[in-house]
């Protein structure tokens, strides 16, 4: 099975950055090289991210500064990577909103170990973190029936779903608030071995979208991230509103 994990370096030293790279190349994982806060921005948006490597000091935006930013729109793993070294200095850090804090000179061996683990961090809580009840109600107008795979508003008026929109939007509203990546969406509702692709996702929300948002507010619930996925933004219950 190919290794697909995109992870993204926003490194300004031109040693280091290769370094990385060759590292990341040799895992297996595909790599995007940014300089600075304008080249990373650019390439989040065309492209889904699975990981960041942040260095701390940067020129023009610093990146305490687009751990923040980043934070307020996305769950997406980051890692520090800094030369300074004091206490203070990963506490900052980590409060930030970074996932982990790496100091300079780092072992590659210790950076490879990191990246592993956050990201096997990141998909356990993308498969743990779910509700779990028969029927899911959201929106202030949508029931969801797990049992009966059906999709109904509060007039209990069924709104037809093929098996691949159900699958979806069960998925959100079993994670609702938290950034699914594409691949994470194919993994979680067809399997790796599927033959389903990015676009065929991406077919899906739109079809989602335009049922969902009949509604008589036509409320948006599926929100999409620039760093590259999607993220059910409605309240969900267990209990109807």
């Amino acid at each position: 099975m190919q290794n697909d994990t995109h992870i993204l370096v926003i490194e300004d030293d031109t040693e280091i950055r290769s370094l990385i790279a060759n590292l990341l190349e040799r895992n297996g994982w595909t790599s995007s090289l940014a300089r600075n806060s304008v080249e990373a921005d650019e390439i989040m948006s065309r492209r889904r991210i699975d990981l960041i490597l942040l260095d701390v000091m940067l020129p023009g935006e610093d990146g305490l500064s687009i751990c923040a930013r980043l934070r307020a729109i996305s769950t997406l793993p980051i890692l520090f990577l800094s030369a300074k070294s004091e206490d203070i200095d990963r506490v900052v850090g980590l409060e930030m909103g970074a996932d982990d804090y790496l100091t300079k000179p780092f072992n590659p061996r210790e950076l490879e170990a990191r990246i592993k683990a956050l990201l096997r961090r990141s998909r356990m809580s993308v498969q743990e973190t779910w509700i779990k009840a028969p029927v899911l109600y959201f929106g202030g107008m949508w029931q969801l029936d797990l049992r009966k795979r059906e999709l109904s508003d509060y007039d209990d008026v069924v709104v037809y779903l093929t098996p691949a929109e159900f699958d979806l939007l069960r998925v959100f509203c079993e994670r609702p608030g938290l950034t699914l990546s594409r691949e994470q969406l194919i993994e979680l509702t067809h399997g790796r071995n599927s033959n389903a692709t990015d676009r065929s996702i991406d077919i899906l929300i739109s079809r989602l979208r335009r049922k969902l948002e009949r509604g008589k507010d036509h409320q948006k619930l599926i929100h999409t991230v620039r760093s590259g996925g999607y993220e059910f933004i409605a309240e969900v219950s267990e209990t109807k509103a």
